[in-house]
């Protein structure tokens, strides 16, 4: 099988404590300087954009992540987490699991897109 239930790479575990520890500057130290996000169908490219989104829509929002699996994915993290933080939540579920699909290159993640999936009839 080419997907593995696993402990998270040491960068994502950083980030993600970064994340919930309302941190800009950790948070951009586990990014890799010319890393993008897609959020919510967004694309943000460069540290520039990314810490100007983190600093306004992660830690001005007060958004936590609550890890509850990651899978390696021939060496592509995949982090499903329930979010919550002070972000309008107009139109979502009342536990709001998303999906993060990373890409870790040289130590550093190099893009990351957070997506809100629904189930799957297959």
């Amino acid at each position: 099988m080419s997907s593995t239930r696993t402990d998270r790479p040491a960068i994502v575990a950083e980030h993600i404590a970064a994340v919930n520890a309302f941190d800009t500057a950790c948070i951009m130290a586990t990014v890799a300087p010319d890393a993008y996000i897609n959020d919510n169908r967004r694309e943000i490219w460069g540290t520039d954009a990314i810490r100007a989104f983190m600093a306004k829509e992660f830690v001005g929002d007060h958004v936590t992540m609550v890890v509850r699996e990651v899978i390696d994915h021939h060496g592509n993290i995949i982090v499903r987490a329930k979010y919550d933080g002070d972000y309008d939540k107009t139109n979502l579920p009342e536990v709001l699991v998303m999906t993060s699909y990373l890409a870790i290159r040289e130590g550093k993640i190099s893009s990351v897109a957070v997506i809100f999936n629904q189930p799957s009839s297959y």
